[in-house]
């Protein structure tokens, strides 16, 4: 990628914002996380943004994490090297978008390779963290290691059946968004535009 200066105006603006979005509290609760998940595979990280981002620059930390969350050996990411090349470790951050994305996070709620790589969005990197988190504890298949109550809980599904009676019965009753004319009557009323008559 290229070397980018500093940015000014607009730009800088745009930046320092989407910098403030970043939860260093939510950073500690995704790296307790990824160390119990991973096990001791994975080094502590430096503390702070930057140690976070190239603590998961790599891919490395994130493909492992992925693995962690499947059967021993049935890990969609089957290739796991260190590299200091550029372009190995964006394509390892890819593969680790790739299996999120078949894991069920929705392709809304992921990152973009860069976002990571160049450290330009790390908070939209901690909310793809959060939101595997929270599947993965929803899951509940038992490969979830650590806490369950360090991520939001997701939304179940609660599809309730009828009955063929029930449903006709419905049909009969007429619902107040519909409105109603009980209680209602036209006494006292003028036609429009017709003056109040005072006897």
């Amino acid at each position: 990628m290229a070397n980018r200066g500093p940015s000014y105006g607009l730009s800088r603006e745009v930046q320092q914002k989407i910098d403030r979005q970043y939860d260093p509290e939510l950073e500690q609760v995704l790296v307790r996380w990824i160390l119990a998940q991973c096990g001791g595979d994975v080094a502590q990280p430096a503390p702070g943004r930057d140690g976070f981002q190239q603590w998961l620059k790599d891919g490395t930390v994130l493909c492992q994490l992925i693995n962690s969350l499947y059967p021993r050996g049935q890990g969609p990411v089957a290739k796991i090297q260190a590299s200091a090349m550029a372009f190995k470790q964006m394509e390892q951050i890819s593969q680790f978008l790739q299996a999120a994305e078949r894991y069920g996070i929705a392709a809304t709620d992921i990152f973009q390779t860069v976002d990571l790589w160049e450290g330009k969005n790390m908070a939209c990197v901690q909310r793809t963290l959060m939101n595997l988190g929270s599947l993965a504890v929803a899951k509940g298949d038992g490969l979830f290691v650590g806490d369950p109550n360090w991520f939001p809980k997701k939304s179940q599904e609660n599809r309730r059946v009828f009955s063929e009676d029930k449903l006709k019965e419905g049909q009969n009753v007429i619902g107040l968004q519909m409105g109603t004319n009980r209680g209602a009557s036209q006494a006292g009323m003028t036609g429009y535009g017709m003056p109040r008559q005072i006897l």
